[in-house]
């Protein structure tokens, strides 16, 4: 791969063309291709190859057909641009259905194809780059635009290879401001791309910078992709009849009220294709055996399905689709997700309400769709279902109770009992079978194998978490805080082995339960629970309530005690009542007081629609088995566990926090019963590097030693500043302390050592490189960083030292990045941030003002708060804050005064580079930076003095920047001429200035002919007039403020 440190936006760009070249895409530029074609601007489209395309498609006889459509597809770009894109969408994957008249008057009607997913060759794949797009008085300029029969398909933003920090962030927000200014560019878009070379993601239009994807193969092996580079990532997506299957099969919109537009990911798209061709050799060998699709938890199983379930119907036109699940609530769940995908699925999912509905909906009525069934509704059935082979059965989670095939005799009636998968291989003889599952088939398990045949696809949670599809689950044990006597621990040690899995036989789960009466007597004793309730508001107050949205789930081992920990909780935090709620199943026979707590049916689904909020109040959910499964808040990263789980039901657990969230470094798993074997145990048949690397989680040995690996780095950079007295002392003094901190990062003559790295030799050897120097202030932002997300799962194991130090570095990295990002740069944000941050750090009380200056803005026009610059002992800090406002200020006035912007931003940057080359001293470029912000200040008085508006001035400044044109003109001539152009520009700014060339080309001729009423420019100074058309053409070419 090329030395990325050398690449510029421009030459990437250059290299993402070539490579789409040599996947046989036609290239043009996107000023010539205007030109050539004579588009106007506000149309995103290639003008005159879609209707050419399409009847290629369609057949020419079907022109009047192909107008209608392209009709009605010139109206969706002006409509809004979610709803145009999901209908845009339906159209590219199905076509659209159309009535127009013939020639002799009448009203046909015909089905319409945009593009041909049969005969790839018939669709126009084109790439351009520089494509300009204009709406109202805006105008964009996408990076690359992908074409197909000159729709847009995809959009491209680029960032520079050779900026040392990647900005994906930036690169998005780029892309959401598009989609709001040029929403035309988007209406047909199926992909929108972020890249800087090294960080290439994908994502559609409605997806947040966390659901961004990179696509890391071109074949669909991905064993060992930690990282992608560009070129895979093109190269997988983007070959013609790879992007026409993505476009036509892999991407769907979910909702009903609010639309989502979804990609699938590169596992979901090579795992459901793999899941298709063993699907067809199952039927050719008709021995109904798929395969187990086994993609780890919170990598988007469901989804998955959907996609498959999509392909099936496809693909096998006269398949039924069994979809089967265990679990009442399960089979909601995913019935949901299934009906909130019926657009793309073209049908809405029907439930088989018991054995006979089902035998209606397979035999009767032989309905080619998706059904969904709970297993235990009809497994006493004896009756045959069908016999039909083209019934699929799709299982979900498919363990013991749905693959176990044993025959048993009840004890106590002395009949045969048969397993689960027997009870449905006898009522569907010759259906076939598929097992999803979140976690692996273990190794003692045969009868999964027996019924579902072998693994189809794996994805570890190594490489979910890799790709960000999932973060690691991490572990904490407090199960010495509820001091539990020896017996206790040692039938809490027994239980593990006593379990009943899912799917056991109904004597054994007897069995089990008279057997761990007692420890559950033991465990539910009012003192137990009430040491536990107060450990669990220690631990959630200190530590985990202010992280992200506070949300968290209690496991309770029974619903009776789920109840008593309510009470508790409570009775200790009344004012909990309303953050606390309380999700289980009812009995006929619970208590009356019972009913209050856990309420209706809606009642429960309301509280899964506020603990899904963000912003709810809700934040506490205790449940036993409800939402253990299925159920998915991505913010949610604490579980409180009080209750024995092992094997896949453990690990189907803790996956409810392991979802991605941004800032969500991991989960944490808060341990009172004794679990650590069992997860040890659980990950004995996971995949050896997931063993490697999560099975070991204990936050003690994991992120704790990360955190303190990272404290000693920050540490280290600090250069022997003396920040102690931070822990106890006034904020004006913790404000100093933070300024001196990053006064400190910010000399440059500061470095450390950096890591060793390795590198590959001139005969492929891979050889280590010693650590070189580092600038301290790079090595403790990224160090910080760390340090951050390993306290957000350790904290509780912290001393009030470390403590102290993580909120300081915190506050230091805060204001370090408000220096050095791309954000505005405010005294309020920057106080607010801060002392909010210490506020939930270290209880810190009141404001911490890092400067003394009042007001909620840095001015440069402001006296005293250039005083304070100039007076400050934090040099490093003061002129990094004055480089930052002076930038700020020069780029928010570059395109209103051009003339203005060059000369400063001239200055600005000769003085840096006189100071990064040692020439002067920071306090000497401060005060040469003072004198500019004083200049600066100079010139805005000027105009008032001259009776000129802001956009006045930015062209007397273009007019008078040879100083030589002062001999020639009085000032007032410039001052009327300024005027004069400014008001003729105003009153003929139309959208075709940025719409056709030629229109530009009247808007200059406009320019000469006015100035040269006052024979401007004067002889020999030509230059002159090539300044103020640029300003001229600024000013045309500029958004409007609010937009």
């Amino acid at each position: 791969m090329p030395n990325t440190f050398h690449f510029t936006e421009d030459s990437y760009e250059q290299s993402i063309i070539s490579l789409f070249k040599e996947m046989g895409y036609e290239y043009h530029y996107g000023p010539d291709l205007e030109a050539e074609t004579g588009r106007e601007l506000t149309d995103a489209t290639i003008p005159g190859v879609l209707r050419k395309a399409m009847l290629a498609i369609n057949g020419a006889d079907k022109a009047a057909a192909v107008d209608e459509a392209i009709r009605q597809i010139r109206e969706l770009f002006s409509q809004p641009l979610v709803s145009a894109n999901v209908t845009f969408t339906d159209w590219l994957q199905n076509g659209l259905d159309v009535t127009f008249k013939t020639a002799q008057g009448t009203l046909r009607s015909d089905h319409i194809k945009i593009i041909d997913t049969a005969n790839i060759d018939n669709n126009r794949f084109t790439v351009v780059n520089q494509w300009t797009v204009v709406n109202g008085k805006s105008t964009k300029r996408a990076d690359i635009v992908v074409f197909i029969n000159g729709l847009p398909i995809s959009v491209i933003e680029l960032k520079s290879p050779s900026r040392e920090v990647t900005n994906s962030e930036e690169a998005h927000q780029q892309l959401q401001n598009y989609m709001r200014i040029v929403p035309q560019l988007f209406t047909a878009c199926q992909m929108l791309v972020i890249s800087d070379m090294a960080d290439t993601r994908v994502g559609t239009i409605t997806a947040p910078l966390d659901r961004y994807m990179e696509w890391k193969t071109t074949d669909g092996s991905y064993e060992s992709t930690a990282f992608a580079d560009f070129e895979t990532f093109f190269n997988g997506i983007f070959t013609k009849h790879r992007f026409i299957d993505i476009i036509a099969d892999f991407t769907l919109t979910m909702g009903v009220d609010k639309k989502a537009r979804i990609l699938a990911g590169y596992h979901q798209y090579f795992a459901v294709k793999k899941a298709l061709d063993c699907t067809k050799k199952a039927l050719q060998r008709n021995d109904g055996k798929i395969g187990v699709f086994w993609h780890t938890q919170g990598s988007g199983k469901s989804l998955s399905m959907v996609f498959y379930a999509h392909q099936l119907l496809k693909n096998l036109l006269s398949a039924t689709l069994l979809v089967l699940t265990d679990r009442l609530d399960l089979n909601d769940q995913l019935h949901s997700t299934f009906a909130a995908c019926s657009d793309y699925l073209r049908q809405k999912p029907v439930k088989a309400t018991d054995g006979e509905h089902l035998y209606e909906l397979l035999e009767k009525r032989k309905s080619h769709g998706i059904i969904f069934a709970n297993i235990q509704k009809f497994k006493d059935r004896e009756k045959l279902i069908t016999n039909r082979s083209d019934v699929i059965v799709i299982s979900d989670e498919a363990h013991r109770t749905q693959s176990n095939t044993k025959t048993k005799v009840d004890t106590e009636t002395g009949e045969l009992k048969l397993g689960f998968a027997a009870i449905v291989r006898k009522l569907l003889p010759n259906a076939a079978f598929i097992g999803f599952t979140g976690t692996p088939i273990e190794q003692d398990d045969n009868d999964t194998r027996e019924v579902f045949g072998n693994y189809i696809d794996i994805y570890d949670m190594t490489q979910a978490v890799e790709d960000g599809a999932t973060v690691p689950v991490y572990y904490e044990s407090r199960l010495v805080k509820l001091d539990l006597d020896e017996n206790t621990l040692r039938l809490l040690d027994d239980e593990y082995d006593k379990l009943a899995e899912e799917g056991a036989e109904e004597q054994d789960i007897k069995r089990s339960k008279d057997e761990n009466a007692r420890l559950h007597a033991l465990l539910s004793a009012p003192q137990t629970i009430d040491t536990l309730c107060r450990d669990i508001i220690d631990h959630y107050e200190n530590n985990r309530a202010n992280l992200l949205t506070g949300k968290a789930m209690i496991v309770a081992i029974d619903r009776a005690t789920g109840i008593d920990i309510y009470k508790k909780l409570v009775e200790l935090r009344p004012q909990w009542k309303d953050i606390i709620g309380v999700v289980m199943t009812q009995g006929n026979q619970d208590p009356v007081e019972w009913n209050d707590i856990i309420g209706s049916s809606a009642r429960k689904e309301e509280l899964a629609r506020q603990f899904k909020d963000n912003n709810s109040p809700l934040k506490i959910a205790i449940v036993v088995d409800m939402w253990l499964t299925g159920f998915d808040v991505p913010s949610l990263a604490t579980m409180y566990v009080y209750k024995p789980m092992k094997g896949h039901n453990l690990m189907q657990a803790i996956a409810r926090v392991n979802r991605v969230f941004p800032e969500k470094s991991g989960g944490l798993v808060v341990d009172y019963i004794g679990i650590a074997k069992a997860l040890k145990k659980a990950m004995h048949d996971y995949t050896g590097r997931d063993k490697k690397r999560f099975g070991d989680p204990n936050i003690k040995t994991t992120a704790y030693q990360q955190f303190v690996a990272a404290l000693n780095r920050c540490r280290e950079c600090m250069d022997g500043y003396d920040y102690s007295a931070f822990s106890d002392c006034s904020n004006l003094q913790r404000a100093n302390l933070i300024r001196g901190g990053v006064n400190v990062l910010l000399d440059k003559n500061n470095l450390v050592s950096s890591e060793p790295t390795t590198q590959t030799d001139e005969n492929g050897n891979i050889i280590l490189v010693d650590a070189v120097p580092a600038e301290a202030q790079r090595v403790f932002m990224e160090e910080s960083k760390r340090l951050a997300q390993a306290a957000s799962l350790c904290r509780s194991l912290l001393t009030p030292t470390e403590r102290y130090e993580e909120a300081y570095f915190e506050a230091v990295r805060t204001l370090l990045l408000r220096l050095s990002g791309n954000k505005k740069i405010t005294r309020k944000i920057i106080d607010e941030r801060i002392t909010q941050l210490l506020k939930v750090a270290i209880k810190a009380d009141g404001v911490v003002e890092i400067l003394n200056t009042k007001g909620s803005e840095f001015s440069l026009f402001d006296e005293n708060f250039l005083k304070e610059i100039a007076e400050m002992k934090e040099k490093n800090f003061a002129l990094e804050l004055l480089k930052r406002l002076l930038e700020e200020h020069i780029k928010k006035h570059a395109k209103k005064r051009m003339v203005e912007a060059e000369k400063f931003s001239e200055m600005l940057d000769a003085r840096l580079a006189e100071y990064l080359r040692g020439l002067i001293s920071n306090e000497e470029v401060i005060k040469e930076l003072l004198k500019m912000a004083e200049e600066l200040r100079t010139n805005a008085e000027q105009a008032s003095e001259l009776g000129l508006t802001e956009e006045e001035q930015a062209f007397y400044d273009a007019l008078t920047k040879p100083q030589a044109v002062r001999d020639f003109y009085e000032n007032d001539q410039l001052v009327a001429m300024a005027k004069e152009l400014t008001e003729a520009l105003r009153s003929s700014k139309t959208i075709d200035w940025r719409q056709k060339e030629s229109a530009r080309a009247k808007m200059r001729s406009m320019v000469k002919r006015l100035l040269k009423k006052y024979k401007y420019p004067p002889e020999e100074q030509e230059a002159a007039l090539e300044t103020v058309i640029r300003q001229c053409e600024l000013y045309a070419d500029s958004d409007d403020e609010n937009q």
